[in-house]
C-alpha cells in the first residue's frame, strides 16, 4: 500500500490496514522501513508465517499423528 499514493485513505485501504496491521506491527518495530519509504515487513512476516506453518506441520505429522493412528 505504501507504493501507491493515497491508497491508505480509500475504504479498501482502511479495510486492509485493519486486517494486516496486527500481524505487521511487531515486524515493523523490529525492521524499520528502508529510507522511510520501502517497507519490507510484509515480506518478512510472510516468511515467518510460512516457517511457523512448516514447523507446525512437522510436529503434527511426526509426533501427533503417530500417536493417534
Amino acid at each position: 500500500m505504501s507504493w501507491f499514493p493515497g491508497a491508505y485513505e480509500t475504504a479498501f485501504g482502511r479495510f486492509l490496514s485493519k486486517i494486516c496491521e496486527p500481524v505487521l506491527a511487531p515486524f515493523r518495530r523490529i525492521i524499520p522501513p528502508i529510507g522511510g519509504v520501502l517497507d519490507l515487513s510484509p515480506i518478512i512476516a510472510f516468511f515467518a508465517i510460512r516457517m511457523a506453518t512448516f514447523g507446525l506441520q512437522y510436529l503434527v505429522y511426526n509426533y501427533i499423528l503417530p500417536i493417534i493412528v
